[in-house]
């Protein structure tokens, strides 16, 4: 009985370690990162200053150059919550909840009809839906201010979500759409042999591939309906005013009101960054839908 052995060149790989290697990232990779954390802290730059003007006293937060160890106060957000915020912002989150979901349940099918079911001319509907806000709100507000006038509509918040809705409902349907379209047609062909109606098609197969599109869209109306001053500022007054005309009360001309302005537009700026924290992996992945094939 023979035993072959291996010997001369043959390699052998017991005993042996092999050395692994890390490649290094390139270059241009790292450029890449530092670019980004240079910008983003240039836009969060204007919110952190904010921030800590909004925690000093109106003397220190008008001094210039500004003085960055000064003591710090709560005198700001004193007077904002003195003033009574409640109502406008109640009247804000009313607007802007109750239009948002209006504008979903309006452009969900219209979008779904331009893209997976779409109709005759459908390139001159989304023009048309885009014409709409070509026109500038001013250019429109006498003849809604009228009109409100006119049927008492005025300093009444279900005028302001009507305005709201429609001022939305075409940059949701763009938006949807072009989430809509990379829904694979083989599903909803599946769906209709199965017999399900076109309710439960939207509803139960549909919705849930495209949630982070309508999450993404849902969130810009949000923070346009809320962050909206002119039409809330002429077509209301007292009962049915807006977080923002609110914060406008602040700046006076008389005294300082830095500190006052900055620590209300804090407070006024929280539901947005909340409604953004709580849809963030929902929105990067509406955001990249369609990106990857």
């Amino acid at each position: 009985m023979s035993t072959a052995t291996t010997s001369g060149t043959g390699t052998s790989s017991t005993g042996t370690t092999q050395e692994v290697r890390h490649a290094k990232p390139p270059r241009s990779g790292v450029i890449l990162t530092a670019a980004a954390w240079v910008i983003g802290i240039l836009f969060a730059l204007p919110v952190l200053w904010m921030i800590l003007t909004s925690l000093h006293s109106e003397n220190d937060a008008a001094k210039n150059p500004p003085d960055f160890f000064a003591p710090l106060s709560l005198d700001g957000y004193r007077s904002f919550f003195d003033a009574g915020p409640w109502p406008p912002l109640l009247n804000s989150l009313t607007a802007s909840v109750l239009s948002t979901i209006l504008v979903l349940l309006l452009a969900f099918p219209a979008a779904y009809a331009l893209s997976i079911r779409p109709v005759k001319k459908w390139t001159d509907v989304l023009f048309f839906f885009l014409s709409t806000k070509m026109l500038p709100i001013v250019a429109g507000i006498l003849p809604l201010y009228l009109f409100a006038q006119k049927v008492g509509l005025l300093d009444n918040i279900w005028w302001l979500i009507l305005l709201y809705t429609s001022m939305n409902l075409p940059i949701a349907v763009w938006m949807l759409r072009s989430f809509l379209a990379e829904v694979p047609v083989e599903m909803l062909e599946a769906a209709s042999v199965d017999g399900a109606s076109l309710t439960r098609t939207l509803k139960d197969i549909v919705a849930p591939v495209v949630m982070p599109g309508i999450a993404s869209a849902a969130l810009i109306c949000f923070i346009f309906s809320w962050n909206e001053l002119l039409l809330a500022r002429v077509l209301t007054s007292t009962v049915a005013g807006t977080a923002p005309v609110f914060l406008t009360g602040f700046v006076t001309s008389q005294g300082l009101f830095l500190a006052k302005v900055c620590a209300a537009s804090f407070v006024v700026s929280l539901p947005v960054l909340a409604a953004g924290f709580a849809a963030q992996d929902k929105l990067v992945q509406g955001l990249s839908m369609g990106a990857v094939k």
